[in-house]
């Protein structure tokens, strides 16, 4: 009995071994059946690129053409120094009357302000006491002239009389001086004076309030200063590797950043003789006409031009890619693969043209679109 259960047993365990098998057999195993890795080609040189399609980005031919060199600077409007004149009162008093004010514009004899002094007060007082000194040895004078005259008078007592009428008149010349520096009318006695405008333009700066007190020259600052805009200067910075293309006396034009589409022409009036030694760049001055929207403190692109020509190649602007600040351009790398080259982009020109100062020679072939083709190789 126990014999049967045995051989039982093990049929029951080779039967499940048999299932167990078939059932293996009947299964995939899904390591076998995977596909291999992909295999991935690393390129060591990033600026080769590699297309399918070479002939979606067409080709253009760097073409050789003779231009002028360029150099292109900033820089700031200024006022012309010798155009930039102070308002002052000789005479110190209290302001009663302001008629201008920072920006006006004002006309040559305008009245600017009116001032209420005693140094006028002062001055029309020895005024008058001089003229009645005057008149006072006037008198003596034809006295002693006239007893001179009949022998009753030394000649020295002439003489002293005429030296006191003379220095009587010298006094009277002086106090009559003194008036008409301070600006006031001896034919109309006042305390106030009238302080004008003495040239034409723009009040850049003012110094006094109504109300306010008026100092004497030596420790006041200018009432008013007034500067003549109808010429200014523009200041550039030009650093010391392109002073040789700035010489005195040639032109410039000059662009200004609020008014890109108007151009002017300006004078190179001087180039200075300090550098500065942080950022190794000389002040260049420049003259312009001012047509009546150059302020101060505009900033503005000054472009000298050389006095030979040189030989560019010149490319579709659209050729030349700006990445990472620098300009680059494709050219054909052999069969299906073109090269990224490093070069230096010059002037834009008419039409949709470019310059090239460096990196490719007249007659290169560079992809007439560089930025279709880098889109394609980034994605």
């Amino acid at each position: 009995m126990k014999l049967a259960r045995g051989m039982t047993g093990c049929a029951l365990v080779a039967l499940a071994l048999a299932m167990a098998g078939c059932r293996a057999k009947g299964q995939p195993d899904p390591k076998a059946e995977a596909p291999p890795p992909a295999q991935v080609e690393n390129e060591t040189d990033v600026n080769l690129v590699k297309v399918d399609h070479p002939e979606q980005f067409p080709l253009a031919t760097a073409e050789l053409r003779e231009t002028t060199p360029e150099l292109q600077v900033t820089g700031v409007v200024s006022v012309d120094v010798s155009r930039n004149v102070p308002v002052i009162s000789l005479a110190s008093g209290r302001v009663v009357e302001i008629h201008a004010k920072l920006g006006d514009t004002v006309t040559k004899g305008q009245l600017l302000m009116r001032v209420q002094s005693s140094d006028i007060s002062s001055a029309f007082s020895d005024y008058r006491h001089a003229l009645a000194d005057q008149k006072l040895l006037r008198a003596q004078l034809s006295r002693t002239q006239l007893l001179y005259d009949k022998g009753a008078m030394a000649q020295k007592d002439l003489e002293v009389a005429q030296d006191a009428a003379d220095k009587a008149q010298v006094d009277v010349d002086t106090a009559l001086e003194r008036l008409k520096v301070l600006g006031v009318d001896v034919d109309h006695p006042s305390s106030l004076v009238d302080i004008f405008a003495p040239i034409s333009g723009v009040i850049v700066e003012q110094n006094v309030t109504n109300a306010g007190g008026v100092k004497t020259l030596d420790n006041s600052p200018n009432l008013f200063t007034i500067a003549d805009l109808s010429n200014v200067w523009v200041i550039c910075d030009v650093y010391e590797n392109d002073l040789a293309s700035v010489r005195l006396g040639e032109f410039a034009d000059i662009h200004l950043t609020a008014y890109p589409g108007q151009a002017l022409r300006a004078r190179i009036d001087n180039i200075g003789p300090i550098m500065d030694p942080n950022i190794r760049t000389a002040k260049v001055r420049l003259q312009v006409s001012n047509p009546g929207v150059m302020r101060l403190g505009m900033f503005v692109t000054a472009t000298f031009h050389g006095q030979h020509a040189e030989s560019r190649a010149v490319v579709p602007a659209a050729a030349v890619l700006h990445l990472h600040d620098r300009d680059w351009v494709y050219v054909p790398a052999g069969e299906k693969a073109f090269r990224r080259v490093e070069v230096t982009g010059g002037k834009m020109l008419p039409p949709n043209l470019q310059e090239v100062l460096s990196g490719i020679a007249p007659g290169a072939r560079v992809v007439s679109n560089a930025l279709v083709l880098q889109n394609t190789a980034e994605q």
